[in-house]
């Protein structure tokens, strides 16, 4: 069976950002089937809705099955993995989160958008047990993701982690589009 790997943007994020579909072109040259979906109601994201339309893009899911996902994307694939009972081949986690910074938020409504994500616990001993292998990259520049992430997700899942030298966001405020990085680690993911 063909590998495929579903790219999955971040908050107010969408399929045209930043190093996204340069991303899917180059996997689709090396013949792995790649997606990137447009996430329902990207300005004010929702585990509820979410995880379920991940769930249902993917369809079933295997070891040929690949995630890479960007910030709040990257909570919305965890969070798919702990409710799924199949290990898939892998995840990138592109400046992943589990705490996030002050400025990160606009206003108000946007803590309130990024509580359940941020208080609503993800069982890291389902997500290790459902996925073959984790690396997670980082930049020490991130203005919403603290790198104390990095240790989280060392600590909890276990990845691989990558921090990279003022890349901010690593997403489209940081105009992004070409991360040679990104489709290394992809492709690493998959030997």
């Amino acid at each position: 069976m063909a590998k495929r790997v579903f790219i999955i943007h971040g908050w107010a994020g969408y399929p045209e950002e930043c190093w996204f579909l340069w991303l899917k072109k180059e996997l689709e040259k090396r013949g792995i089937k790649a997606e990137v979906p447009l996430m329902p109601d990207a300005e004010a994201p929702k585990i509820d809705k979410w995880v379920p339309s991940l769930e249902k893009l993917v369809g079933t899911s295997d070891q040929n099955t690949y995630f890479v996902g960007h910030s709040i994307g990257v909570q919305t694939i965890l969070r798919y993995l702990e409710n799924i009972d199949t290990q898939i081949g892998g995840v990138l986690a592109v400046a992943g989160f589990y705490t996030l910074t002050d400025d990160a938020f606009e206003d108000e409504e946007d803590k309130q958008i990024a509580k359940p994500w941020l208080e609503t616990p993800i069982d890291s001993e389902r997500v290790k047990k459902n996925v073959a292998k984790i690396t997670a990259i980082f930049s020490n520049n991130d203005p919403f993701v603290p790198l104390e992430n990095v240790e989280y997700f060392k600590e909890r899942l276990g990845a691989k982690t990558i921090t990279v030298e003022g890349k901010g966001h690593i997403g489209g405020s940081d105009n992004i589009k070409e991360y040679p990085l990104i489709l290394d680690e992809v492709l690493e993911l998959m030997r």
